[in-house]
């Protein structure tokens, strides 16, 4: 079996051109390009090559599934922090609209009790208007029907005493009365006319 020390120097370039492709195409590692020129053996060289090329690539699916699990994983934690960001935003929305309805509402019912307020005043000013009024409707009638009393009682009084005059006048044959110097000519439609001098 040839090693390296006895292959040809074309083949050792072959070998060298072969570990640089790999290298320069990232199939294997550095530490694996020092490995195989310390082989002595052109064909275990070669298959110690392949090897490393196997795991090489094996360890890149590794790390390229894992990548892509992990970027997978990223994107189901961004897409589920997106949804709870959302969730809080409609959470927070709905909390303002709420509040906002609530103030409009306790804004409506005491803007609703200040008029009922107003109005409840308003009414027993009202009230006690009318009880003033009804009051002085009443203490006018009072004074109206006290003053149509009082002027009943002087006509009947001045007609009494007018008769008493008149009677006495022809008792005693005096000369007539004149009742109009006395002013008690216009009596309220009594028609006391009629007991006046002719």
């Amino acid at each position: 079996m040839k090693n390296l020390l006895n292959i040809s120097e074309e083949e050792k370039a072959q070998l060298e051109q072969n570990i640089q492709v790999a290298l320069q195409a990232g199939q294997i590692y550095l530490e694996d390009a020092i490995d195989i020129r310390q082989v002595n053996n052109l064909k275990l060289a070669n298959q110690l090559l392949k090897q490393r090329r196997k795991q090489k690539q094996a360890q890149d699916q590794q790390a390229q599934q894992a990548n892509i699990a992990a970027q997978g994983q990223a994107q189901a934690e961004t897409a589920e922090r997106t949804a709870m960001a959302e969730v809080q935003k409609q959470e927070a929305l709905a909390q303002t609209t709420l509040s906002i309805e609530q103030g409009k509402s306790q804004f409506e019912i005491q803007r609703m009790e200040r008029e009922a307020e107003i109005k409840r005043q308003l009414m027993q000013i009202e009230f006690d208007f009318n009880i003033q009024l009804t009051q002085a409707k009443g203490e006018a009638e009072r004074n109206k029907e006290t003053f149509i009393e009082d002027r009943k009682d002087k006509r009947a009084k001045l007609i009494g005493t007018q008769q008493s005059q008149m009677i006495d006048q022809k008792k005693n044959d005096l000369l007539p009365t004149n009742f109009e110097s006395a002013g008690n000519d216009n009596l309220g439609g009594f028609g006391l006319e009629q007991f006046a001098p002719q």
